[in-house]
């Protein structure tokens, strides 16, 4: 089987050298410059709690030597910003075998956008909770390892999704993949917890442990999990477990926010873990805000509700990224007085 890693950020690089340590054939497709230089000369180097794994040797290509390939790929798995997928399915495309995957190992709504690229047959989800970080090139730290990382797939369509299994047993190389029957529904369970943890801390400034550390935070993210997960029943989302949660509260909708939300603080986190959405602002990138909560407050806006939890999230993120606003432990007052005055 020969396997693509599109996007070897934190994640992507990390899970494709859990690949390539088991002996797969792995090509990594990356558009950052330094990266594909320093893992070329050095190889990867993965930090991860009392452990060091450096892996060398390994197939790195810039996604402007995307077109020199003409060997297609058996499986493709998708590691890319949810607003870069649609792109990089098109990159990518003409390199996948006719029987080939393409799998979009992201938490953004993306496998609907990817099956519109490759086709349904061709197309699974997934749903992954990997913490790491990257802030020098051919180096990850990697706060949750291997038996602490998680992932779930299926497909949206029956040919593709009968294939999940075989996915799945190339990806637990990388950690616990469980095969679900809704990808969809486990996406929008991911993106309840997304939606409590990921922009509201960031735009504090602060490691997720301490945000939630804050007089207040903890509602208020809850609060806005809670949004996401009455925007997704809306929608006709039966809450469902993730994480491999036996005891999930998933008749209780106000108890099982709550339930994921401390699952991520407790199982997969570590004290200083920042989120995605902060590293991006520390390396002046755009996040997924609009993927994310901002995805909760159009959903619930066509539905005629309100999310004032999120709508706040959003419009400081927004602030926060044209530069209009710093983010720090000062955006607190906004962020609390938005769902007082809802309230």
């Amino acid at each position: 089987m020969r396997i693509a890693v599109l996007g070897t950020g934190a994640n992507g690089a990390s899970i494709g050298a859990d690949l390539v340590n088991a002996g797969l054939d792995v090509t990594f497709i990356e558009q950052w410059p330094a990266h594909v230089e320093a893992m070329r000369s050095h190889g990867l180097r993965v930090e991860m709690p009392g452990s060091v794994e450096t892996t060398s040797g390994l197939t790195v290509l810039h996604l402007c030597e995307v077109a020199t390939l003409r060997r297609p790929f058996d499986l493709v798995l998708v590691v890319v910003k949810a607003y870069d997928t649609r792109w990089t399915c098109e990159l990518i495309k003409p390199l996948v075998a006719p029987d080939g995957l393409v799998v979009g190992v992201q938490n953004g709504m993306t496998v609907d956008t990817i099956a519109e690229v490759v086709g349904p047959q061709r197309t699974l989800g997934a749903v992954i909770e990997i913490s790491s970080n990257m802030f020098v090139p051919g180096v990850v730290e990697r706060q949750s390892p291997r038996d602490r990382s998680w992932f779930a797939l299926g497909g949206i369509e029956p040919d593709a999704h009968h294939r999940a299994e075989a996915v799945a047993a190339v990806l637990a190389h990388a950690g616990t993949v469980e095969v679900s029957d809704d990808i969809r529904a486990s996406k929008w369970m991911k993106l309840v917890v997304n939606a409590a943890e990921l922009v509201p801390s960031a735009i504090l400034d602060l490691a997720l442990a301490d945000a939630v550390a804050v007089p207040g935070m903890r509602d208020f993210m809850v609060q806005a999990g809670r949004e996401a997960l009455t925007t997704a029943i809306a929608l006709g989302v039966a809450p469902r477990p993730i994480f491999g949660m036996a005891d999930a509260l998933t008749e209780d909708p106000d108890r099982y926010v709550e339930q994921l939300f401390d699952a991520v603080l407790t199982d997969f986190t570590l004290p200083e873990t920042r989120t995605t959405v902060l590293q991006d602002w520390m390396k002046d990138r755009r996040s997924e805000v609009e993927e994310i909560n901002g995805l909760v407050v159009r959903e619930q806006a066509r539905l005629g509700g309100s999310t004032p939890a999120n709508e706040a999230t959003v419009r400081l993120a927004r602030l926060i990224e044209a530069g209009d606003r710093p983010a720090g432990i000062d955006n607190v007052g906004a962020l609390l007085d938005a769902v007082t005055t809802a309230d």
